[in-house]
């Protein structure tokens, strides 16, 4: 960036004061007017570019200025300088037609992420955008607005992701995102992991660039940019808007565990990292160990989207035995107070056909053994029947018309109804739940459920357990959901590797419950 050396302008200043300084008496060299520019830097854009959070009018473009992305001080070879970054956002993919752009700084302080919101866009329009900075301009990224409140909607296409563990396989399901042309990407959560696979079943076909664990920014920094350095991750983030929510693994494995909960100076420091590294709004900017996450989105008259945030608001995770009763206490929650009075006031209105809550943990109850008196799972809606029961108590009560809970978290594709009782096989469907398998993280060794297991969970329509993705299409009329199988995320080559719709279901509008097709 140019400055101006203070001293000229303290000089000027008294110069123009009162003629206290004189042309004369100021020596040759307080003539020259000094010009300090940030260090020159090779490709800063190798981490791609993003956009996110659609509304009518506005989407929030992003890069990361990192020209060694795999810089273990998590600076991505950075100097510690302000930067200048130009961005513009056109109507055409040659720029011919910019109808906007502008200029940004970014330095360290910021990881030198770039986080652009403009303004005065057209609503249900398609845009591309790039960056600039150092004579080195960035990939174009393709990114559209939200349709206007209360606009006719024929179609919304979007493909939801989850659970990518960097050395346990290809992104091949990104490769596949890419290639569907989605309206909108959905991710679900654990976006990148803290730590190395520590599955000794698990195959690695890539290594972590940092072999310890993240605990300090500088690591969480470093950790996000190699992961986007992979090609198909950066071509997903390119081809359309995301809407982002996080898991565990983005601080730590069940970070809000009793046993071993993260501190705050860890948190602080993933949430920063999280934030710089995503195309979400300023509004999520963290505070310390806070970050508001929890955010709804329209798309006309079609659908609406409560992203949720079941991690940080939680009632501290139990995990012993004895917990798992402990945890059907009715006064536990894994939203928080405010964030289920928000969504609840939220079902009090009907602007869309769909309502889609994004979340991360399975919400369909997992009956073991048919006693009402276990749960499967205490990192589930299980183990906090009462915060389960409120929800969907309340969108019942509240008439929402066509509910649909999407998930990520257990590495594997499942489709289920959900019931009011949930324990009460023949009680009223009252909703559907879709939920995607992981990227790559595995799942090596567990068994599909068996014949016993699914008697107690008629409810249950689906289980796989590969790696893929979900692809959805929504229309006035009815939901469908592709459950989309990567045939193996072991093999690098592409031309070796099929992506397949596995199964698909629909939910009609109106009526509730999946149907296979």
């Amino acid at each position: 960036m140019t400055q101006v050396n203070r001293r000229l302008v303290l000089l000027g200043g008294l110069a123009a004061a009162g003629g206290l300084v004189t042309a004369a008496s100021v020596p040759s060299w307080a003539n020259t007017r000094t010009r300090i520019a940030a260090p020159a830097i090779h490709d800063p854009f190798q981490l791609g570019v993003a956009s996110g959070d659609p509304l009518p009018d506005s989407v929030v473009l992003w890069t990361r200025l990192a020209p060694a992305p795999l810089s273990q001080d998590g600076f991505g070879g950075m100097p510690d300088a302000a930067y200048n970054v130009d961005w513009e956002i056109a109507t055409d993919q040659a720029f011919g037609s910019v109808v906007q752009k502008g200029t940004v700084a970014t330095s360290r302080a910021a990881g030198h992420s770039v986080h652009v919101e403009p303004k005065g866009l057209d609503p249900a329009r398609g845009y591309f955008y790039r960056f600039k900075t150092g004579g080195f301009l960035s990939p174009v990224g393709r990114t559209r607005t939200a349709p206007a409140a209360g606009a006719a909607v024929n179609q919304l296409k979007y493909c939801l992701a989850s659970c990518q563990h960097w050395e346990e396989g290809w992104y091949h399901a990104h490769r596949g995102i890419a290639a569907d042309n989605p309206d909108l990407v959905l991710f679900l959560g654990d976006y990148m992991y803290e730590k190395p696979s520590t599955n000794a079943d698990v195959p690695r076909v890539r290594a972590m660039a940092l072999a310890a664990e993240t605990t300090s920014l500088g690591h969480y920094r470093a950790r996000h940019a190699q992961h986007k350095t992979d090609q198909y991750l950066q071509a997903a983030h390119a081809a359309a808007p995301w809407m982002v929510v996080f898991d565990d693994h983005e601080v730590m494995n069940n970070w809000n565990s009793s046993t071993a909960p993260a501190t705050a100076a860890r948190k602080a420091a993933a949430f920063q990292a999280f934030y710089e590294n995503m195309p979400i709004r300023s509004t999520a900017k963290p505070s310390g160990s806070s970050i508001q996450l929890y955010r709804q989105f329209g798309w006309g008259k079609l659908a609406r989207f409560h992203l949720m945030d079941t991690r940080q608001h939680r009632s501290v995770q139990a995990t012993s035995a004895q917990g798992c009763t402990t945890m059907r206490d009715p006064k536990r929650t894994l939203t928080g107070t405010a964030q289920e009075q928000w969504l609840l006031k939220a079902f009090e209105t009907h602007p869309a056909t769909w309502d889609f809550l994004g979340q991360q943990v399975f919400f369909a109850q997992r009956d073991g053994d048919g006693k009402k008196d276990t749960c499967e799972s205490p990192d589930s809606w299980n183990g906090y029947e009462g915060s389960r029961d409120r929800i969907t108590q309340g969108w019942v009560d509240r008439g929402v018309p066509n509910p649909i809970v999407l998930t990520g978290d257990v590495h594997r594709h499942w489709a289920a109804d959900l019931r009011q009782d949930y324990y009460d096989h023949s009680d009223p469907i009252v909703g559907s739940e879709l939920v995607t398998t992981s990227v790559t993280s595995n799942s090596v060794g567990s068994a599909p459920p068996s014949s016993t297991w699914l008697s107690h969970n008629p409810h249950i329509k689906y289980c796989l357990g590969e790696r893929g993705y979900v692809r959805v299409t929504t229309t006035p009329a009815q939901t469908r959901a592709d459950f989309m199988r990567v045939s193996s995320a072991l093999e690098l080559e592409a031309a070796k590797v099929q992506i397949t719709a596995d199964r698909s279901y629909v939910v009609q509008a109106g009526s509730r419950g999946l149907q296979r097709v």
